[in-house]
């Protein structure tokens, strides 16, 4: 049975809900990482969603894949960047950093499902 919206993926949700805490930690940044690590944190989180969202709503299961891929290179790179943050700013993300974890190897799964 296919899922008639990616609203009801459980990854594209956990995925929305990081966005916001994505949002939350970098309101706590320095101004000065407004224009960089910030800005970059944010367009790589809300690309995670809206790639599942993207692959999910297309007609064929190659393009799924494609955006999926984009997903989790989305994943990886918001990985990278909380740990800078985390080093940078002695800032405890091991949960945050735990749910990008979960979330890439959601994607993963759902990759190979396909």
């Amino acid at each position: 049975m296919a899922i008639e919206s990616y609203r009801k993926l459980i990854i594209w949700q956990k995925s929305f809900a990081l966005v916001k805490d994505v949002h939350a930690l970098t309101a706590e940044l320095p101004r000065d990482e407004q224009f960089s690590l910030t800005s970059q944190m944010r367009r790589c989180a809300i690309s995670i969603p809206s790639n599942i969202a993207e692959g999910q709503q297309r007609n064929n299961v190659k393009e799924y894949r494609q955006f999926l891929g984009i997903a989790r290179g989305s994943a990886a790179e918001l990985s990278t960047q909380l740990l800078l943050v985390r080093d940078l700013y002695q800032k405890d993300l091991d949960a945050l950093l735990d749910e990008v974890e979960s979330i890439q190897k959601m994607l993963y799964a759902l990759l190979k499902k396909l």
